[in-house]
Parts: structure tokens; C-alpha cells; sequence
């Protein structure tokens, strides 16, 4: 049997819940004449089958028929009557939740120009808040079938590590450039999500990546190719190796020189090994001494303006890092041509892009 509900009103201690279900299983029964309380930084949200109608902000509210008028016209509820009709009410929280977690579950693998295939991990946080609780209501609740805020987190989760992705795989080239690409990374990726989040009733408020990290694997190739790069000329640091092996080898009593040199003799071999490794070592003391060659100096850098809101950006942006609109050149929907971000017609058919 349904409940039947005179005073209408939820209040959230912990401050963490998205949306709270009155009654929270089955339906309600709510007359006319009830009092519905919703408080600062709520919104109310009669659902009925399925659909989200009524919607309530701050106050105290009388339940009439001139204030439901969507579930008036639904149960066909008689004028000035107390007849209880069968809904359920949605108290929206309205305040900003900030802090909010997203980190990839599993890693990432990218294809990166130095080390091949990597992949990597990422973890950061956004903030949020509710924009249309009616849209959010059916959305998530009438449509995903989600009402704790931990699922709605999840699910949110997953929107995010799919545009991380996109982002990822369009402005890496090499993982040694990650650290200098979190600003236009987090701008990209909030300029993608804003739409996504618009949709489900929720504004973006704020993004930020903070860590992208190699896997154990791929770390342990980072620290062989750092390696490498210490070493500085890998042939002749291998022959160098082999030239004093050859050098220990020679110097060992019971006749490891003399097989060496071929029956030469000791003495021999330990004056061969060491004229090997000596000239071996003086030739890397040659090639490490002579000079690096001059660079050209570096012509000024060519800036383009965002097609969105007009900033200067460096031409090899990505991404606006004034509002994170993408930079790159737009396809014509009709033919496909690429054409300038800023191109108002198709230079190839001459169909609208914008």
C-alpha cells in the first residue's frame, strides 16, 4: 500500500547527495493541500511514469492544482478535492560539488614516436553542479535508471576517460612532453565534456589533470632509453666494453693471453688488448670533444587565432588556451575538403561550415 505524504521535505546532513527519491522505493501518495519544503540550494521534481514534470525551488509550496498543472492534467486529480495522487518527488541538490575524483581504472595505451606502444595512467579532478534539475531527473534518473551519487559519479567517470583518450591520442607524441601538455590536455578535454555534461541537465564547472603516469612497464623502458641517452655513442661504448674485456681476458695467468694472440704469448696478447681498449677509448675522447654543431636559431614562433573566441594561440596548438576549442583544420560536412579553422564557406564546394 502506498504511503500517503502531508509534508514533503529531505534534508541532506552529509551534503554529498546529487538526488534523493521521496518515497525511496515504490510510489507516494500526495494530496492536495500537502506542504512541500524545499530548501536553499534544492529543487523539487514531481516523476511520474517515467517522466520528470513539476518542478519546485526554494520555499514552502501549498500542493494545488494551479501549481502542478503537468500532474493535474495526468491523474485528472478533481478541483479543491484532498483525492491523493501516486507519484514520486526528486529533491535536486543545487550547490556546487567540487573535488570531484576521475582516474583511469585501466591504462591507456598510446602509440608514442620514441618508445613505440606505452601505456599510461591518469587521475585528476573537476567540479560540477546541477544546471536544469528537470533534464537531470529524466536523464538520469528516467533514462540511467541511476540515483546514488556513487553511480552517477561512475558514469560520469566513464564520459570523462573516453574524451581523455580522444584528447590523448590527438596531442601526444612522445610521453616526454606529457608534463608540458597538462594546461592544454584539461582544456581540451573540458571543452569536449561541456556539451556531454549540458546534456544530462549538469554544468562543468572546472577540469584538471593531475598526474598522467607510465605504467611499471613502461617505465622501465623510459629508464633504459634515459640510460642510452647518458651513454651518449652506444658503438663505441659497446666496443670500448669489448676492447677491455679483451684487455682482462689477455692479462689472466694460465695461458689466456696466449690462446688469444694464436700462440703469441702472454705478453703479447696483454700489449694487443691494451693497444685495442687505448685507441678505442682515445677515439671517444675524440667524437665527445668535438663541437655540437651550430643550431640555426629558431625563427619566431606563427600564431593563429581561434575560431571561437578570437585568442592568439601558437600554430602548433592544439587547442585554444583561452576557451579549449580545438584549432585543428575544419572538414567540409559536404565533401569532406579541409579547411581553415576560421572558414566560414568550403573552398572546395562552397557549402556553410559554421
Amino acid at each position: 500500500m502506498a504511503r500517503v505524504f502531508d509534508v514533503i521535505e529531505y534534508v541532506d546532513e552529509a551534503g554529498n547527495e546529487l538526488v534523493h527519491r521521496i518515497p525511496e522505493t515504490g510510489s507516494g501518495d500526495f494530496r492536495l493541500g500537502s506542504q512541500l519544503i524545499v530548501r536553499t540550494s534544492q529543487a523539487a521534481v514531481f516523476f511520474r511514469d517515467g517522466k520528470a514534470l513539476d518542478v519546485f525551488g526554494p520555499g514552502r509550496h501549498t500542493i494545488s492544482t494551479n501549481n502542478i498543472p503537468l500532474l493535474a492534467r495526468l491523474v485528472n486529480i478533481p478541483f479543491g478535492g484532498r483525492t491523493p495522487f501516486t507519484a514520486e518527488v526528486y529533491f535536486v541538490s543545487l550547490r556546487d560539488f567540487i573535488n570531484q575524483k576521475w582516474g583511469t581504472e585501466n591504462p591507456i595505451p598510446l602509440r608514442d614516436k620514441e618508445l613505440g606502444l606505452v601505456r599510461l595512467r591518469a587521475f585528476g579532478n573537476y567540479a560540477m553542479a546541477v544546471s536544469d534539475p528537470q533534464l537531470f531527473v529524466n536523464k538520469i534518473v528516467g533514462t540511467q535508471g541511476l540515483m546514488a551519487t556513487p553511480q552517477i559519479e561512475d558514469y560520469l567517470r566513464g564520459m570523462i576517460i573516453s574524451r581523455l583518450t580522444d584528447v590523448l591520442g590527438e596531442v601526444t607524441t612522445s610521453v616526454f612532453d606529457l608534463p608540458s601538455l597538462f594546461d592544454e590536455i584539461g582544456a581540451g578535454i573540458r571543452a569536449r565534456l561541456a556539451d556531454d555534461f549540458k546534456a544530462l541537465g549538469l554544468a562543468l564547472k572546472a577540469f584538471y589533470v593531475g598526474s598522467i603516469t607510465p605504467t611499471e612497464e613502461t617505465a622501465k623502458a623510459i629508464d633504459e632509453r634515459a640510460a642510452m641517452g647518458a651513454i651518449g655513442n652506444m658503438q663505441a661504448y659497446l666496443q670500448f666494453k669489448a676492447a677491455r674485456a679483451i684487455g682482462d681476458a689477455a692479462a689472466q695467468p694460465g695461458g689466456g693471453g696466449g690462446a688469444l694472440a694464436g700462440g703469441v704469448g702472454i705478453g703479447a696478447g696483454l700489449g694487443l688488448g691494451a693497444t685495442i681498449a687505448g685507441q678505442l677509448a682515445e677515439a671517444m675522447r675524440a667524437g665527445q670533444a668535438q663541437p655540437a654543431p651550430q643550431q640555426a636559431p629558431a625563427a619566431a614562433s606563427a600564431m593563429v587565432k581561434c575560431p571561437s573566441c578570437g585568442a592568439e594561440n601558437p600554430a602548433s596548438a592544439k587547442f585554444c588556451n583561452n576557451c579549449g576549442a580545438p584549432l585543428g583544420k575544419v572538414k567540409c560536412p559536404n565533401c569532406g575538403a579541409e579547411n581553415a579553422p576560421d572558414a566560414k564557406f568550403c573552398n572546395n564546394c562552397g557549402a556553410k561550415l559554421h
